[in-house]
């Protein structure tokens, strides 16, 4: 027997790769990196919660199964964000997205 993946949950292990840069875009280099973690925290639990809602059910939604898809969510987001956007320089672009539109005084 092949497993058998929701499209849905395709989805959503792509959502936890980009989650790190998005991350980076909305933070500055100074916010604390604990800001960012939690804030990646909340959002690929978020990305759990809605991957499960979108999912086949044949018996329901299934809290548990929200909460294995979060942790899958944000193991995957901080590995990727460790092993593959920090070393090449995305997430430092990334912040420096918001810091190049700051407001300039006169």
């Amino acid at each position: 027997m092949q497993p058998n993946l929701d499209t849905a949950y395709w989805l959503g292990l792509a959502i936890s790769v980009v989650l790190p840069v998005l991350v980076g875009l909305v933070t500055t280099r100074v916010t604390s990196a604990g800001t960012k973690a939690v804030l990646l925290l909340v959002l690929t639990a978020l990305n759990g919660f809605l991957v499960e809602l979108a999912g086949p059910h044949d018996d329901g939604y299934s809290v548990g199964s929200a909460v294995i898809l979060w942790t899958i969510s944000f193991a995957t987001s901080v590995l990727t964000h460790f092993g593959l956007w920090k070393p090449v320089g995305v997430s430092g672009k990334a912040q420096d997205v918001g810091a190049n539109t700051s407001v300039r005084s006169a």
